[in-house]
């Protein structure tokens, strides 16, 4: 038996005005997307429990058959993973966002989806001048960047904001409050000082781009003990993506990390060689997770005709690929959804239930209804604890 779930990141949507009324998902081409939520089972699930901030993190954790109210400690452990930090008992790993400040407002959370090379010559810089021995920052990737802070006094619960969740708004009532609460602050505003005059973002600014002119920390926790996947579901597992938060779970969870060429976590990904590389995953393993980001930065940036154009794009070179070569592998299932909800007209997370359909050997066929968030919403197929989809996604494994 072979698996794949895809991963469509905040392609769920509210009806939208410029699209008469209609969802992203519903304006979009997706006849794949159809096929299986047609020929097999459309529901909902629970990603994000009661309490928890609807993000990536918790989602996925959820989607991968993980606990969150058992197992998450927070973002950026999760991310520090992926990169290979390493986050003794005594270490406290910090998201660390390049930004972009205009007039004291968070205008952008990505810094115009900086450039890697960029964002390197800029943390390497924030490093030197705010970094010691107990505070060590750490490139990612283009704006996602990690701090730790090791043998603190602090326990660090200081409650920070997500940057993506505060787009617009004035930045003195958005930073860090609670323990810990001085040096974030410290931080924070310091990097105004070091890359305010940097070159690079004079550069930037001149070609019309947004300028990374200040690091916001956020996601703060220890490093967390999960389950292994294979342990818990007998699966050997993959995941393919462009974000360090799904590799970072993947590490965590004991699942192998496929690197491909040319995926960048944006609209300009390259959707082919995820499915390229998803299907050679499956030759040597039972499950393949492929996720793709773009849908929801689209959705941050409020885009309708590129959220509208990455749902397609996913269902033509992706979904399609994938349901071609599960049907000529015999026994197989997949499973299609997003993580969370990501509005254009909120341009942030919501926790709303996601729609999501599985397809395959010994699923029975359902109300055979196109893939849609209000679709879904009607199916008597909800799962109330997001976590437990895995297991009805495998439950006949072996």
């Amino acid at each position: 038996m072979k698996y794949c779930v895809i991963i469509l990141d905040g392609m769920a949507d509210y009806p939208l005005d410029e699209l008469d009324g209609k969802t992203c998902v519903e304006a979009a081409m997706t006849p794949n997307l159809d096929y299986v939520s047609s020929h097999g089972q459309l529901g909902t699930a629970q990603t994000v429990p009661t309490g928890y901030s609807p993000g990536s993190d918790v989602a996925a954790m959820s989607i991968f058959g993980c606990d969150p109210a058992r197992f998450y400690t927070g973002r950026a452990p999760i991310e520090a993973a992926s990169l290979k930090i390493d986050l003794p008992d005594d270490t406290i790993a910090f998201r660390c966002n390049l930004v972009t400040i205009k007039d004291n407002i968070l205008d952008d959370y990505s810094s115009g989806h900086i450039t890697n090379e960029e964002a390197k010559t800029l943390i390497t810089c924030i490093d030197k001048e705010l970094g010691n021995e107990s505070l060590i920052f750490y490139m990612g990737n283009s704006y996602r960047h990690i701090l730790t802070c090791k043998n603190s006094d602090s326990p660090f619960t200081a409650a920070c904001h997500a940057p993506h969740d505060i787009m617009g708004e004035k930045i003195e009532g958005k930073m860090p409050e609670g323990e810990g609460m001085e040096l974030l602050a410290k931080l924070m505003n310091g990097s105004r000082q070091i890359l305010g005059d940097h070159q690079i973002n004079k550069h930037r600014v001149n070609e019309g781009k947004n300028p990374a002119n200040m690091i916001w920390l956020w996601g703060q926790g220890k490093r967390p003990t999960t389950p292994s996947f294979h342990d818990k579901f007998g699966a050997k597992a993959a995941v393919i993506s462009a974000v360090d938060l799904l590799k970072g779970l993947a590490f965590l969870m004991d699942m192998d990390v496929i690197d491909v060429p040319g995926i960048t976590g944006n609209i300009d990904t390259d959707y082919d060689a995820k499915a390229k590389y998803g299907i050679e995953a499956l030759e040597t393993r039972d499950l393949i997770v492929i996720h793709i980001e773009a849908p929801d930065e689209m959705g941050h940036c409020g885009n309708i005709k590129e959220k509208v154009a990455a749902i397609e794009n996913i269902d033509e070179k992706i979904i399609g690929p994938m349901l071609q070569h599960l049907a000529k592998s015999g026994r197989s299932r997949i499973l299609l959804m997003p993580d969370h909800y990501t509005p254009i007209v909120k341009r942030t997370h919501t926790n709303d239930p996601v729609p999501f359909a599985m397809f395959g050997h010994g699923i029975e066929r359902g109300r055979e209804l196109a893939f849609s968030e209000a679709n879904a919403i009607e199916s008597k197929l909800k799962v109330e604890h997001g976590h437990e989809l895995m297991s009805m996604f495998l439950q006949d494994l072996g």
